[in-house]
């Protein structure tokens, strides 16, 4: 790997750990603001919350592939640098937000710059060769990781000056991480390798369906992700007002909780990954990843105890090897020409899963919460997370059987 290469890494993994810190800053304290600002109970604040991560989701839906366009034009420093900024601005606008409505006002904001991982993604197809693609794409996992061991603590700590001084502190890392990018980050999109920009693949539905005629398993391994990011909502959704309902957690316990999942994290797709994937293959490596999160969620559902939530936090992390897994695979079979149109697609199924999941989990933990429900069941989501992960394997399996007898056939000609 050349010097510029690794220079750009090495930025990347930076930037993308400061957008988690400030993403795992403020997970704590939103149940909290939200029943402030609404004068209500969890119930309540958890169903405004999934309402505003589907305002950023949809918003990010049909941004997404129009930024992954751009960054196949114009390069991919000038975009990440766009969204670093509005990430910034954003955190400060949510600080200052009076009421629930200007909240929603933030999260447009967040969602039309948010394009961090569809163009980190875009980089690392740019820099790595084909088979150190699920391995640099776990590096994505590691920092995603570390930001949840910093992020969450931070944000518990700073939750005792009130539930708005996070945000203060995640626009603040935003922003400096911008300045820094200016400085440091080189351009990893080489000439020969740019497109011209295509309004017909920047509509979301048309590049989706698009992508759906690329041969092989790949549009069911899409489909298999796809309900993977659906069922990861279930956490980053959930875990807070469950955690808070069955077991009265404070939001610097919830941080610390949180942290855990982090550090677990950050060595499985660090370090174990690395090793994971190249000994076990990228197909088994996903199935290993897509069963821990079957397992895992439904365990989750089912404690009765605080200590064995924090017992199932260090192995749920190895439910994070299927994503770089199956998403690796799919970077292999995508020409150089089209790895940011790949990245936006992505970006698309990723927002998409994340207008239905945070809706999805935040229903059905309110449902279950609800006043005199019976049975009253905050685990709920969780055993959909894991309904949804049976699925996702069981299609995973098919495709990748169909690209071996495709394999096969080719073969035999």
């Amino acid at each position: 790997m050349t010097v510029q290469k690794k220079s750009a890494l090495q930025f990347l993994l930076f930037t993308l750990l400061i957008d988690f810190i400030g993403f795992g800053i403020i997970i704590p304290v939103v149940p909290n603001l939200l029943k402030d600002m609404l004068q209500g109970n969890l119930s309540t604040a958890a169903v405004y919350g999934g309402l505003l991560s589907f305002t950023y989701a949809i918003t990010q839906f049909f941004c997404a592939p129009i930024i992954g366009g751009l960054s196949d034009r114009f390069g991919r420093r000038p975009v990440l640098l766009a969204s670093l900024f509005g990430l910034g601005i954003d955190y400060a606008f949510l600080a200052l937000a009076p009421n629930v409505f200007w909240l929603f006002v933030g999260r447009i904001i967040a969602g039309i710059t948010g394009a961090s991982y569809g163009v980190a993604g875009a980089i690392i197809a740019d820099i790595s060769p084909p088979e150190k693609r699920s391995q640099n794409l776990g590096l994505v996992g590691m920092a995603f990781g570390m930001g949840f061991i910093i992020g969450p603590i931070i944000g518990g700590l700073f939750s005792e000056f009130g539930p708005r001084a996070p945000f203060w502190v995640a626009s603040s890392l935003s922003l400096l991480n911008w300045v820094y990018g200016y400085f440091v980050l080189p351009e990893t999109l080489v000439e020969e390798n740019r497109r011209k920009f295509n309004w017909v693949m920047a509509n979301p539905f048309g590049s989706v369906v698009a992508f759906f005629r690329y041969p092989g398993p790949l549009s069911g391994l899409v489909f298999s992700l796809f309900l993977i990011f659906v069922a990861n909502h279930c956490m980053e959704t959930s875990w807070s007002y469950f955690t808070m309902n069955k077991f009265q957690w404070t939001a610097t316990k919830i941080g610390f909780s949180l942290a855990v999942v982090g550090a677990s994290l950050a060595v499985v797709q660090g370090g174990l990954l690395r090793l994971i994937i190249p000994k076990l293959g990228q197909k088994n490596s996903a199935y290993i990843g897509i069963l821990a999160r079957v397992i895992m969620s439904a365990l989750f559902a089912f404690a009765w105890e605080e200590w064995m939530l924090y017992v199932l936090l260090v192995p749920f992390a190895f439910c994070f090897i299927a994503t770089p897994a199956i998403q690796g695979y799919i970077s292999n079979h995508v020409s150089p020409t089209q790895q940011g149109e790949f990245q936006g697609i992505m970006g698309s199924m990723m927002s998409l899963s994340s207008i239905l999941g945070p809706l999805l989990m935040s229903f059905v933990f309110s449902y279950f919460t609800r006043e005199g429900m019976q049975p009253y069941f905050p685990g709920a989501p969780f055993i959909v997370s894991s309904l949804l992960a049976i699925l996702s394997l069981v299609i995973a399996i098919i495709s990748f059987r169909k690209e071996k007898s495709r394999v096969g056939e080719k073969s035999g000609e």
